[in-house]
């Protein structure tokens, strides 16, 4: 995990950090800030093995991608403590960065970037999920 005080938020970590973050930690939380649309035909995790569900809110709404103007009330409804491990993910971890700051600028103190997100980057045939990412990792998932 990496801690980075020139970043707007408290740092990134990998697919297999955060993994062992909600392994270890009760009050940790996955928030996958991808759309409706990745969630339902590319996947999703399935943190049913350290008995969570991860919050499914999507930083930016399909199909025309504005950033969602409820997304940090929408957290702030789901976890109301401030001081809670954030550990934000989306497809590749770029929205995820937007995401953590958003949060960190309403007052979280340990939003986390989820880096490769879920997919990772493309490989060098345009696929995703074959560089990096949750799935490619290994860590648990289900289809949408």
């Amino acid at each position: 995990m990496s801690q980075d005080d020139t970043k707007n938020y408290a740092g990134d970590v990998t697919p297999e950090e955060a993994w062992n973050i909600l392994e270890k930690e009760d009050s940790a939380v996955l928030i996958d800030c991808r759309t409706d649309a990745e969630w339902a035909y590319v996947g999703k995790t399935d943190l049913s093995g350290v008995d969570k569900d991860q919050l499914d809110i999507a930083w930016k709404i399909f199909p025309t991608m504005e950033v969602n103007p409820s997304f940090t009330n929408d957290v702030a409804a789901a976890c109301p403590d401030k001081d809670v491990k954030l550990l934000i993910m989306c497809r590749s971890g770029v929205r995820s960065i937007d995401a953590a700051i958003a949060v960190t600028e309403a007052g979280y103190t340990n939003a986390y970037n989820i880096l490769e997100g879920f997919e990772g980057d493309k490989d060098d045939g345009g696929h995703r999920g074959n560089v990096g990412g949750w799935k490619h990792r290994g860590l648990p998932w289900k289809q949408g």
